[in-house]
């Protein structure tokens, strides 16, 4: 596959989509007395582009479906030095006013209306480093600017979101960096809804553009700090295996999405256990084959992590055959820049012991998916005997609400790296190192009475799950501080 180009495979798969996506929008196009009065192409192609025809091609697709409204592309600086298409208006994504960009944009297609379709309000985060924030007063002076300007302009994010269950993304300018689970990208509007100050400015600001009043703003949603609950049963995941789809044996390594599950369709999320057999000890080494963090265990005792950084271990000699196996998560695919087409999960190569490749495995799909989480809780299987907890695992406690269910914010202070499940719904990861130290859980997700959570944990077990009215995203960096190439 190559994707964003003009490759057979894409290109069927395209119109396969827009033969969907067209049926069901044309209604709302504005000629039709919809609202839709435009529809961008792509997004920031001038930053990857590899193909001249493949643009031309999606604009074909929409105006041989019908589309007649203004179709527009969508660049950062750098994306604009990618060529015009003819009959497309092009708008360009930013955050600060340097480097003349919009009088750059203004040159380019002179006599025609100029537009940012992404002002960067914020900024995402990725595990290990910070929460960006871009400060309220630094956000004003730019849009203020921009609509003196007469130039259009729309925030991205206005409101900030969640990547609920592993629809996280990643980075990789040259070292891979997944994204957290919060997208809140400090939005005027909060990943829970919340008015922030920049909701307040903005509102003032864009009230002296509009002639009438504007309406009352809502109340905000109420929160709740539900009481600490404790795990009550847990189940480890050796004992879980059991639940997963058969699995695949291979001589060799095989990736999440070439694995023979799911009708034959692949595994596209979660978690790959990979076991072997080995005879003796020595330096484990992944090759960088590691898709994108692998849990190693001898005989279910853990002996280390492989990464993009960590490549190679020492295992413990010992006599006699052991059950090498090896717990590899996607922890998110690149959804930007030129490492799109590298984005195949698990185990993508060899891993040599002691220089000589490993084989024969036996190859299971923890994808997590709501029919194993189903035949999990249900399986009869728990166990109540905490003098051990097992890790990796999972771990089941009930929640009990009176009254309606309210918005609230999973703390797990003491834990590890895992994943939570409330009522079957995955809420997404949480990671010790931050910066995000919550996980937000909408009110609808849970009913008035009993509610479960089942946390699936890697490395460490409090067995206490905590709830507050407020997220914690850790430690900040100023955006506007950071020099524009650091951001992209």
């Amino acid at each position: 596959m190559q994707l964003r180009t003009t490759y057979p495979g894409f290109v069927n798969a395209v119109n396969l989509y827009f033969d969907k996506l067209v049926s069901v929008v044309q209604p709302l196009m504005f000629e039709s007395g919809g609202p839709i009065i435009a529809l961008q192409l792509e997004n920031e192609y001038g930053s990857y582009a590899k193909d001249d025809e493949y643009m031309p091609f999606l604009k074909n697709c929409l105006q041989s479906r019908g589309v007649n409204e203004l179709l527009l592309t969508s660049d950062n600086w750098e994306g604009l030095r990618y060529r015009s298409i003819e009959g497309v208006l092009k708008t360009l994504n930013l955050q600060r006013l340097s480097f003349g960009a919009i009088q750059h944009l203004a040159c380019m297609q002179p006599q025609k209306p100029l537009m940012v379709m992404e002002y960067w309000a914020g900024w995402f985060d990725v595990w290990g480093e910070g929460h960006h924030v871009f400060h309220a007063e630094d956000m004003l002076g730019v849009v203020s600017e921009i609509l003196e300007r007469g130039v259009s302009i729309n925030l991205y994010m206005f409101h900030g979101g969640t990547n609920f269950g592993f629809m996280n993304g990643a980075m990789d300018f040259g070292t891979y960096k997944p994204q957290v689970t919060s997208y809140d990208y400090d939005a005027p509007l909060s990943e829970a809804g919340d008015y922030t100050t920049k909701y307040e400015v903005l509102r003032d600001l864009f009230s002296r553009y509009n002639s009438e009043p504007l309406p009352e703003v809502p109340s905000p949603q109420e929160k709740r700090a539900y009481e600490p609950v404790f795990t009550q049963q847990y189940l480890s995941l050796w004992d879980s295996v059991q639940f997963t789809d058969k699995p695949c044996r291979s001589e060799r390594p095989i990736n999440m999405e070439n694995l023979p599950v799911n009708n034959n369709n692949g595994q596209s999320y979660g978690y790959t256990l990979y076991e072997t057999t080995i005879s003796s000890g020595g330096a484990l080494n992944s090759g960088n084959n590691i898709r994108d963090r692998a849990l190693v265990f001898l005989d279910r005792q853990y002996v280390g992590c492989l990464d993009c950084k960590t490549h190679e271990i020492m295992l413990p000699e010992a006599e006699g055959k052991r059950t090498l196996a090896v717990l590899v998560e996607n922890c998110g695919r690149v959804n930007y820049g030129k490492a799109l087409n590298n984005q195949r999960k698990g185990i993508v190569g060899d891993i040599v012991l002691n220089h000589t490749p490993l084989r024969g495995f036996n190859i299971f799909c923890l994808d997590l998916k709501p029919s194993f989480i189903k035949r999990l809780s249900s399986s009869g299987q728990w166990k109540t005997n905490f003098q051990s907890l097992p890790v990796p695992g999972f771990f089941q406690a009930k929640l009990v609400v009176d009254g309606p269910p309210k918005d609230t914010f999973i703390k797990l202070p003491d834990w590890g790296k895992g994943v939570v499940f409330v009522n079957g719904q995955n809420l997404g990861r949480y990671w010790f190192i931050g910066p995000q130290h919550f996980l937000y859980l909408p009110g609808p997700l849970l009913r008035s009475g009993d509610n479960q959570i089942i946390v699936f944990e890697e490395e460490k077990v409090d067995g206490k799950i905590l709830f507050s009215e407020n997220p914690d995203y850790g430690k900040t960096i100023d955006v506007y501080k950071l020099p524009f190439c650091s951001l992209l």
